[in-house]
């Protein structure tokens, strides 16, 4: 019999709303922008003992044709102050955000993140993306766009400077004189200078440093270059696969550029997105799934998305029917503002999708389904919870990102009933060990570095 102990699943929940998952006009769905959404599903995650809450950015309303498309949300909340309220009406799950490399500027960030994890007791952290399209860029006093080059160049120097930044203060740099009741400051900190092709800042930076070391920083990578700047920056890789084998080669292959750049593997942690559907048998939740994806799949989001890949007006074409016989257009204006566009060559793509039609005899609703829609855990709550179990034991992954279809009410069913059976298991803990983040993470407090971090 095996003595080695059971990993432990790292959980995450999200709120939707900018893609397609969401099912908008189910009769239990709510607000997407009230503050109790947001209570509500990180406070159920938090009785669930999961590790973090998530909250993905839009930073500019999508447009079809020049006109704002429907099913987006309209006045979505900035993320830190949403996280910050969050702090107040909970204590021990973790609080990420996503914000943006391109458009923001280190200092601002920097102690804006750093700000959250003072306020919540060491449970903040950043999800770092970068931006691509002049469309979101207008609303930005940089405003264009960066190639995919300079993006990554500007993401890679954004983070080394954040981190010098919160690196800039030294553990014991405020001394208490009790006698006096004042606090004393080390000559030296938060003083900082980076020079480099992206930033040229020096100054004395004014938020100590984190209860955890530092927030911890989530990014998603799937391309070569993608891949290489989450294994050397990142605590938490976002994964796009939840199929056993390309996940178990992801995770190979990220640990072991982790390695590749110094780091121990195991303070690098993969969780991919994952939904479930819960029933009384597992035809019953097959059926429920049907039902949902029916929802999810509307006419005006199956069109948008082939829009996108083909960048062109399908609205003449029967979604029931088959796919288009035209190919893309990538030199025309894009049709599609606002989406983050995952396909790396548009008519790669479409041979792909038009091969998996032919084989299967999918209509265009069919091909939306089989690409876009697809649910990774579907049965009774045991099932559920054997499949994830399997998934994570195995090492397709270190954890899971869950969102629901339903806002807000879409993990209820998930911590009810299949988060006991992962604690019987011994694969979820049923206390919090930890009261930072890192620590319920599993993850070290980093050393601190930085270009005056030596002899502040």
């Amino acid at each position: 019999m095996s003595t080695t102990p059971r990993k432990q699943i790292i959980l995450a929940a999200y709120v939707g709303g900018v893609n397609e998952h969401t099912a908008w006009e189910h009769p239990d769905a709510g607000s997407q922008i009230a503050f109790d959404t947001f209570r509500h599903v990180a406070q159920t995650a938090e009785r669930g003992r999961f590790d973090y809450f998530f909250l993905a950015e839009g930073l500019a309303l999508r447009e079809r044709a020049g006109r704002v498309f429907e099913h987006d949300i309209a006045g979505r909340p900035d993320t830190l102050p949403v996280l910050a309220a969050l702090a107040a009406v909970t204590s021990h799950i973790g609080l990420v955000g996503t914000l943006n490399a391109t458009f923001n500027e280190p200092y601002e960030l920097a102690r804006q993140i750093a700000s959250l994890d003072h306020l919540s007791g060491g449970r903040a952290g950043w999800n770092v993306v970068t931006s691509w399209d002049a469309f979101t860029g207008q609303n930005f006093r940089r405003g264009g766009f960066l190639s995919r080059e300079e993006r990554y160049a500007r993401a890679e120097e954004f983070v080394d400077t954040v981190r010098e930044l919160w690196d800039s203060w030294a553990d014991d740099a405020i001394l208490a004189d009790k006698a006096s009741g004042r606090f004393l400051l080390d000559d030296n900190a938060g003083e900082f200078a980076h020079t480099g092709a992206q930033f040229d800042i020096d100054g004395t930076f004014t938020v100590p440093r984190s209860p955890q070391g530092r927030p911890v920083i989530v990014q998603a990578g799937v391309s070569p270059q993608g891949r290489d700047f989450a294994a050397a920056n990142s605590d938490l890789i976002f994964s796009p696969f939840s199929r056993l084998a390309e996940a178990q080669e992801f995770y190979i292959d990220v640990k072991a550029r982790a390695r590749g750049f110094g780091r121990n593997p195991d303070d690098l942690k993969i969780i991919p997105g994952a939904g479930f559907v819960l029933g009384d048998s597992r035809a019953d939740a097959e059926e429920k799934a049907r039902f949902i994806q029916e929802q999810q799949l509307s006419d005006r989001a199956v069109q948008v998305q082939f829009e996108q890949l083909w960048n062109r007006d399908l609205s003449a074409y029967d979604l029931d029917g088959p796919l288009p016989e035209i190919e893309p257009d990538p030199d025309a204006p894009p049709i599609i503002q606002g989406r983050a566009f995952i396909h790396q060559d548009r008519f790669e793509t479409v041979r792909r999708w038009r091969a998996l039609a032919e084989a299967k005899g999918l209509s265009i609703r069919g091909v939306a389904a089989e690409v876009s829609t697809r649910t990774d855990y579907i049965g009774t709550p045991q099932q559920v919870a054997d499949a994830l179990d399997d998934f994570i034991q195995n090492d397709g992954a270190d954890g899971v990102v869950l969102g629901g279809h339903i806002t807000p009410g879409g993990i209820d069913e998930f911590v009810d009933k299949v988060v006991p059976l992962l604690q019987e298991r011994g694969s979820l803990r049923t206390e919090y060990t930890g009261s930072t983040l890192r620590e319920n993470l599993g993850l070290p407090i980093p050393e601190r570095r930085g270009a005056l971090a030596a002899t502040a």
